[in-house]
């Protein structure tokens, strides 16, 4: 894997908030997992949009949190039709979305890496086309303090001689896929630190060799240090990607042949 260049830009500030709509009142489907937080979460997400609990969606995770700051969660919704967006929410976590994804001509797959602050559901959130909400998930034990611990290249005192370093690989698949995994240096602050303000990557953009868009993501403070995302898409030449973090810095980078 090679590092790839590195841009800044002027400052940028963005507030993290849930759907509008959050007091509107309706009845959800019933959680299977029981959360306490269904209802709340629900009601900013899904407006009046139908919801179900739909095995079409596969959420890959472990049972048990063995590092509850570097957790791995894969979402693969290809067996839907039309989906539009992806939402990673973590019910319990006082962040309760990782990021919100838009495979806007990727396939509808993503794999990252989220802290978690207690046992928790881990879902997947997705969107088709006609509007409605696919829903798949499970609880997650997990010691806690995965959003409340300084990260490690805080603790170790070197996060700003690596921030923004970016490395990126690419491997071709069957059926005429190319898997992607981009990982950026950066400390990704919750702002729940004592003394460390809120500080991480919110947005992430992926274009194919022609500059048409492959994907949109927003990023939170809820994915892990020096994160990590793993995309599908059905191109084989070079896909460039560029992220912008909370303070206005751009990192970029390219790769594929």
């Amino acid at each position: 894997m090679n590092r790839l260049s590195i841009l800044t830009a002027s400052f940028y500030v963005s507030v993290q908030t849930l759907a509008p709509g959050a007091a509107q009142a309706r009845t959800l489907v019933a959680d299977p997992l029981g959360s306490p937080m269904w209802e709340h979460h629900g009601a900013g997400l899904f407006g009046k949009d139908p919801v179900s609990f739909d095995p079409r969606v596969i959420v890959r995770i472990p049972q048990i949190a063995e590092n509850q700051r570097v957790f791995p969660v894969t979402i693969d919704a290809r067996a839907l039709p039309q989906v539009k967006r992806i939402v990673l929410l973590i019910d319990l976590n006082p962040i309760p979305i990782a990021i919100d994804y838009v495979p806007t001509g990727a396939e509808p797959f993503i794999a990252t890496r989220i802290k978690l602050d207690q046992r928790t559901p881990v879902r997947a959130v997705v969107q088709t086309m006609d509007g409605s909400w696919h829903v798949a998930g499970s609880w997650v034990d997990a010691a806690g303090g995965g959003c409340s611990a300084p990260p490690v290249s805080r603790v170790k005192g070197d996060w700003a001689e690596h921030l923004g370093e970016v490395r990126g690989q690419a491997w071709h698949e069957s059926a005429g896929e190319t898997r992607l995994r981009m990982t950026f240096r950066h400390p990704m602050d919750t702002g729940l630190v004592e003394n460390i303000p809120p500080y991480n990557i919110e947005h992430l953009t992926l274009h194919d060799a022609t500059g048409q868009s492959l994907g949109k993501m927003e990023v939170f403070g809820s994915v892990a240090e020096d994160p990590a995302f793993t995309v599908l898409v059905k191109t084989a030449g070079p896909v460039s990607f560029e992220a912008r973090d909370s303070a206005g810095l751009r990192f970029a980078g390219k790769t594929g042949a």
